[in-house]
């Protein structure tokens, strides 16, 4: 899952960056609202994390615009702006939830599993095509009496595919999903992690489309 991250203060930024990553996200980070603007017009991200107080263009107006443009993106507003009349703003822009700084970083991670969930439609917290199910919450798989914790790439790939059952992601779509601006990433990469998965959920979970991509099964 590609997650914005829109931050100017380097240390809260570093840290919440790296909490990102550890969680299985692949994380772009930039630290002003123009950035912000241009990075949402050309990127496809699964959610925004958004700063208030930003340089070059506030953070409400950033919101603001990408309401106006139709983009339904799930934005958390991230924020020292504790006042109840800026919560009331933010969410009357569009924010799908506000988390006044400092936070637990647990319950920024649990909030995001929220909105993505509610983005997606999924009321319940584990994706599953009814074949193989997937714990966001603890990166935990289960194919029949199989049961595994898998990598964080493990994870983001088995999400990226189960959040579209049925779907043909290619390699392209996949490495969007997993890696963020500034990770290298190997041409084998895809190739190596999908293998991970099979060894420990089996060679059926991940389907090949020759010339294609991969998939999982749509449930019946």
């Amino acid at each position: 899952m590609r997650i914005l991250l829109v931050e100017d203060d380097a240390m809260i930024g570093e840290a919440v960056s790296v909490s990102l990553k550890d969680a299985a996200y692949a994380v772009d980070w930039v630290t002003d609202g123009a950035a912000a603007s241009r990075a949402l017009e050309s990127g496809e991200y699964q959610a925004v994390l958004l700063d208030l107080g930003l340089p070059r263009r506030d953070g409400l107006e950033v919101l603001r615009r990408l309401r106006q443009r139709g983009v339904l993106v799930p934005v958390i507003v991230i924020t020292a702006r504790d006042g109840v009349e800026n919560r009331i703003k933010g969410l009357d822009l569009g924010a799908d939830d506000y988390l006044v700084k400092p936070f637990d970083v647990n319950e920024l991670l649990a909030r995001l599993r929220a909105v993505i969930r509610r983005q997606s439609g999924q009321a319940a917290p584990v994706l599953s095509n009814g074949t193989v199910s997937l714990d966001p919450a603890t990166h935990e798989a289960q194919c029949g009496n199989n049961v595994e914790i898998l990598s964080a790439r493990e994870f983001a790939l088995l999400h990226a595919l189960l959040s579209r059952p049925g779907a043909i992601l290619s390699r392209a779509e996949l490495e969007e999903r997993i890696y963020g601006w500034n990770e290298e990433v190997e041409s084998n990469a895809v190739d190596f992690l999908i293998h991970g998965v099979r060894k420990k959920l089996g060679a059926e979970v991940i389907k090949n489309v020759r010339g294609a991509g991969w998939m999982v099964e749509k449930s019946v």
